[in-house]
């Protein structure tokens, strides 16, 4: 299994800047990709962006392209998402994921408990 904790959300005005955080814990070894998903009130979960582990690759949702950047510690088993322009749209509970296969081939999901950004207008 694998444990995710966030940390970063909080309240920001329109065109400013957060950080979060995610540190994950556990069987690490067994994620080949990690990311961020949001849900906003009265909405579906959405992604956001997600980074492939053992790589650089990335991939972003079309609303945060150029606003927002995925990154990573694999020596600290650390996944960050700095979002910059924040705009009130942006306003969601942002949560960690990260994506496993076992040694079996089976694949599963862990999600974080999520964070609460907000961006006032």
């Amino acid at each position: 299994q694998v444990q995710l904790v966030e940390s970063g959300g909080g309240l920001v005005q329109a065109g400013g800047s957060l950080k979060l955080s995610c540190q994950a814990s556990g069987h690490t070894s067994s994620a080949y990709a990690m990311g961020w998903s949001r849900q906003a009130p009265g909405k579906e979960r959405e992604f956001v962006a997600t980074i492939a582990w053992n790589d650089e690759s990335t991939m972003y949702a079309d609303p945060v392209k150029g606003r927002f950047t995925i990154s990573k510690d694999n020596a600290k088993n650390m996944l960050y998402l700095q979002m910059n322009s924040l705009k009130p749209d942006d306003t969601a509970v942002y949560y960690c994921e990260a994506n496993t296969k076992d040694s079996a081939g089976y694949y599963r999901q862990y999600w974080g408990q999520g964070t609460q950004v907000t961006v006032s207008s």
